[in-house]
């Protein structure tokens, strides 16, 4: 079934809308792919071409995603038009793949006027060029902790995807839907919407006010209410630590309660619990970021150097300077 221009009351020709795809290297396929479908099937549904794209990247030739596929583009980064939308489609390592000549072309752009919006990880680009400064926006769940580290500036929410402007961002995977089908309800409305929805089998469109991500105690299988209050506590404390006694006070128990019901739910003490999670933001910062490990320590409530290094060692195996050394190599040879 297609939906015709007459059917909705329509007789006139819809503007053509061009999507401009800047693939970096490692993109996420599913992100990619999700949104480009949508846009064909759109296409489909509407008995003519209301949109068309074209892929692309710095140096043109081909690019190869995260699942090791090579795709084909249309040439090196073009000279657009006011128009055009510009999505980046980011994957794994997207600082190492977010080069200056890329920067550059996308501030040059954006002085256009143009739309802009990254996909995945993608976001980061977009912020490291200045272009998300004073803007809401959102990035894929594992890479949160280091881009809000590295882009103060930036409104960073947990949305599935977030419009703000003239400036688009999602948290990747499936997400792309879901802008996509904003952006084709706004176009064309919301019947042309559904209709590529009901073609996808996607049951479920999302909105900017979901988030993306279930909440941790939601995630574990915690339901029990004062327990789950206590490691929402925690997850919003990270630089500055509460003690086991306080956040029991704090929900109503005594330590001695709080310590059972971390025991029975998730097999681990409060302090070990928090400890963890202090730690595995700890990683993130290392990963995703170039701050020292002394500052990556302090943002996650670690007052003393050595200490840190103890503790990230006997959880990961290894010291915070290797992990970061590691990282290190793997940029250097990404780029």
């Amino acid at each position: 079934m297609s939906l015709s221009r007459t059917s909705r009351g329509d007789t006139s020709q819809p503007a053509r809308r061009r999507f401009v795809f800047v693939l970096l290297p490692d993109f996420t396929l599913l992100s990619f792919a999700a949104a480009v479908e949508a846009l064909r099937i759109a296409n489909r549904m509407a008995g003519t071409h209301v949109y068309e794209w074209m892929l692309t990247s710095e140096g043109g030739g081909s690019v190869r995603c995260s699942a090791g596929m090579d795709y084909q583009l249309d040439g090196d980064l073009p000279e657009l038009t006011r128009d055009d939308v510009v999505l980046v489609c980011g994957g794994i390592d997207v600082a190492a793949a977010t080069t200056k000549k890329l920067l550059g072309w996308l501030r040059r752009e954006a002085r256009r006027g143009l739309t802009m919006g990254g996909l995945c990880t993608a976001a980061w680009t977009l912020a490291e060029a200045g272009l998300l400064d004073g803007k809401r926006a959102t990035i894929h769940w594992e890479n949160h902790d280091g881009f809000e580290e590295e882009f103060p500036e930036v409104e960073l929410t947990k949305s599935v995807f977030v419009l703000d402007g003239n400036r688009l961002s999602t948290a990747g995977g499936t997400s792309s839907i879901d802008l996509m089908l904003k952006l084709i309800a706004d176009d064309h409305g919301e019947e042309l919407a559904n209709a590529v929805a009901d073609q996808l089998i996607y049951s479920t469109i999302r909105t900017d006010r979901d988030t993306q991500r279930l909440s941790t105690p939601t995630r574990i299988g915690v339901r029990h209410p004062k327990l789950s209050q206590v490691i929402k506590m925690m997850e919003g404390n990270i630089e500055d630590p509460i003690s086991p006694a306080i956040l029991a006070r704090e929900v109503g128990m005594s330590t001695r309660q709080l310590e059972r019901l971390f025991r029975r739910y998730l097999t681990r003490s409060p302090k070990r619990y928090y400890m963890e999670l202090r730690l595995q933001k700890a990683r993130n910062l290392l990963m995703q970021t170039d701050m020292s490990v002394i500052n990556v320590a302090l943002a996650c409530g670690f007052t003393s150097p050595s200490h840190f290094s103890k503790c990230y060692r006997a959880h990961y195996k290894t010291t915070p300077y290797r992990e970061r050394g590691s990282q290190g190599t793997k940029a250097a040879s990404s780029t």
